[in-house]
């Protein structure tokens, strides 16, 4: 009896463990779950039901798809995940006939469940998989109420389970493959079971023959298994806690009754934890990107600006995003390089494809007042990873900036069939942004390296006799940083703001270009004192760091502290758009 009780105990308090854990990684990824709402695609009406049922497990995708709006509000999406997971423990132990510490066992299936939903990363904006981050928990509840079901009926009914498996297989794809597996594995071996595992065999091909002829036998073959590769992209690496899921629910029939041991418990929510903590993805800047684009499609700039005050190594995404929230809130020329334009690369473990084009370059190109460019984007990225809230959301936007009101409302129908979203309205288009998409050609380029392109076409706007588009075209002449560029964008600058005071960078810059890159033509504009001998100080405090066997990288590092406010340590270490300056982190010849 005191052995009961001690088993008991620590069944419970291990239970307690891995649920607090669970609810703290959901906890901290609430800013990706929004994000996977934003990213996913569910349609209203039945194209787009039809599409994915014109595979096998497309009705759990569908479901999941469905499901997986829930996360525009992550704690309602992550409650409803706990459900799931909480009813795969308890239902798991019943078709496992666990009892006692042998019950946590089926911690492990869940920690592989969640560690499968925060071990994406940049995937997320890529991902071409409908409904992934609810269906997979579907899938194998469904899964385990079947094989439930199954060792509660008598034994000679077993032959109806594994036919029925088969029936299904369409809808539970490799799901019924591994139900079949487990009830085989959970009995002595009979005929009934050599059938079984004959079906388990033939099921995928006997219906890519019948029925699924269309389509590979590669998408037949465990279909509804995760796989995550795109035309350019591939990861083998977020496939093993789906391979270890499938593992663990074929050894627990095998192995379960001899691991009820009262320690066992304990040492699965360590395997657990450790588990789900070597595969998630942690990186602060993926979170801070997500952040921005939440805020920024709100319109909500002061936040944008309060988050990248605090990243040290900003991302292009998040230097874009500050420029923009700077144009709206004021201050671009005061302010920009103190917060840093030089852009870190992200985190990438599995080198994906992801720029700025993927994460933010509609919302971008929209508050430039690119309209033409940000619907082609949109269009364009929407037929690769779907028609998702974030989408539809810009393309509404871009509708009623341009006064096309019958696209816009095309669009809002489309948002409002989705959960919470039924009021939803774009905002107002802001004067910014009209002065801007009225004061060039916005034409359609095609071009692929959408940062470059966008410092590129905007350090030539000086042309416009917009206040709005000189002070773009000049800080995007300095981000350049060819004075071919800088001279024209600051005469028209200061034509169009005469009587205001000159901006600290424009100052900066001015110097600087005064300094090192005379013309015959030069503008003389007085500037103020404390900063050019701040800029006489740089060179000396430059030069005196600049030694043989140095790399760049280390002198910049070396000068971040005192300098790194400056457009002269961007000048010099940041520039990314011309050929003057490698990116490499290259030696210091002597």
């Amino acid at each position: 009896m005191k052995k009961n009780n001690v088993s008991s105990a620590i069944l419970y308090v291990s239970l307690l463990a891995f649920i607090s854990f669970v609810v703290y990684i959901l906890y901290i990824n609430q800013e990706v779950f929004y994000t996977v709402h934003d990213r996913s695609e569910f349609l209203f009406g039945t194209p787009f039901f039809h599409t994915l049922m014109q595979k096998p497990f497309g009705l759990i995708q569908y479901v999941g798809a469905w499901f997986t709006q829930l996360f525009c509000h992550p704690a309602l999406g992550a409650g409803v995940l706990v459900a799931i997971w909480t009813l795969i423990f308890y239902v798991g132990a019943k078709a496992f006939r666990l009892q006692g510490s042998a019950s946590a066992l089926m911690l492990l299936p869940v920690a592989c469940l969640l560690t499968s939903i925060v071990d994406l990363g940049y995937w997320i904006y890529i991902l071409p998989i409908r409904g992934y981050w609810f269906s997979q928990s579907i899938g194998y509840l469904i899964m385990l109420l079947f094989l439930w079901a199954a060792r509660s009926t008598p034994r000679k009914w077993h032959i109806v389970w594994y036919l029925l498996a088969f029936c299904i297989y369409p809808v539970l794809g490799w799901f019924a493959q591994l139900f079949i597996l487990c009830l085989v594995l959970s009995e002595k071996p009979t005929w009934r079971e050599l059938l079984g595992i004959i079906l388990l065999f033939f099921t995928a091909s006997i219906w890519h023959t019948q029925f699924y002829s269309n389509l590979r036998l590669d998408d037949i073959m465990l279909a509804g298994f995760p796989r995550f590769e795109t035309p350019t992209d591939y990861s083998g690496r977020l496939a093993i806690p789906f391979w270890i899921l499938g593992a663990i629910s074929v050894l627990i029939p095998l192995l379960g009754r001899y691991l009820g041991r009262r320690f066992t418990p304990v040492l699965c929510v360590i395997a657990g934890i450790v588990f789900t903590l070597s595969f998630m993805f942690r990186d602060r800047n993926y979170i801070e990107e997500m952040r921005m684009v939440h805020y920024a499609e709100d319109d909500n700039w002061k936040e944008v600006l309060n988050i990248v005050a605090e990243s040290p190594k900003p991302t292009t995404t998040m230097v874009f995003l500050k420029n923009v929230a700077l144009m709206n809130e004021g201050g671009l020329l005061d302010r920009s390089f103190k917060t840093g334009n030089i852009c870190y690369p992200i985190y990438n473990p599995d080198s994906l494809h992801v720029s700025l084009l993927d994460i933010a370059a509609p919302l971008v190109y929209y508050n430039y007042g690119m309209m033409n460019e940000a619907i082609r984007l949109n269009f364009e990225k929407a037929i690769q990873t779907g028609f998702s809230p974030f989408y539809l959301k810009m393309l509404s936007r871009c509708a009623l900036a341009k006064g096309d009101q019958e696209q816009r409302k095309r669009y809002t129908t489309l948002l409002h069939h989705l959960p919470f979203y039924s009021n939803w309205q774009p905002n107002p288009v802001t004067e910014k942004v009209n002065k801007l998409q009225n004061c060039f050609s916005d034409e359609v380029s095609g071009v692929e390296n959408s940062d470059s392109y966008l410092v590129n076409s905007m350090s030539f706007w000086y042309e416009s006799d917009s206040k709005v588009a000189s002070e773009q075209a000049l800080f995007y002449a300095m981000i350049y940083g060819g004075s071919n560029r800088f001279w024209p964008s600051l005469r028209k600058f200061l034509k169009l703001h005469v009587g205001e005071e000159f901006p600290l960078h424009a100052q900066e810059a001015y110097i600087l270009f005064m300094d090192k890159a005379p013309e015959a033509k030069r503008m003389m504009i007085p500037v103020e004192q404390d900063i050019y001998d701040r800029y006489k100080q740089f060179w000396k405090a430059l030069q005196t760091r600049v030694k043989p066997g140095l790399t760049l990288g280390k002198v910049a590092e070396d000068m971040r502290e005192g300098w790194g406010d400056t457009y002269w340590y961007y000048y010099i270490f940041g520039r990314q758009y011309t050929n003057i300056v490698s990116r490499k982190d290259h030696e210091i010849p002597s």
